[in-house]
């Protein structure tokens, strides 16, 4: 395997992303991170063997449909802003609210 690539919102969330992350480092794998940018950029920071995070521009549309305190796209690098609380985003509550079941 060259690059192991794990998903937060499938594996447990930032807790079994982070544990994943681990494995990768025991056996000198590099990680990757699947889509979701704003949600993957903060923990993505803390992975010694982190080596790219997939960037669909129809995920971070949907991102800025429901978030604010999206991290901003500059020359290619994704950076959490560290002025906010937790992984940096709110929920956009009214935005939502439309799609709610």
């Amino acid at each position: 395997m060259d690059v192991l690539q794990a998903d937060i919102t499938r594996c447990g969330g930032i807790t079994g992303w982070m544990q994943v992350s681990a494995l990768c480092q025991a056996h000198n794998i590099p990680f990757s991170g699947h889509t979701a940018p704003a949600l993957h950029t903060a923990p993505a920071c803390c992975v010694p063997m982190f080596q790219n995070l997939e960037y669909f521009h129809d995920h971070v549309r949907i991102e800025h449909m429901f978030f604010d305190g999206l991290p901003q796209l500059v020359k290619g690098e994704l950076r959490p802003d560290l002025s906010r609380p937790g992984n940096g985003l709110e929920l956009k509550r009214a935005d939502a609210q439309k799609f709610a079941a």
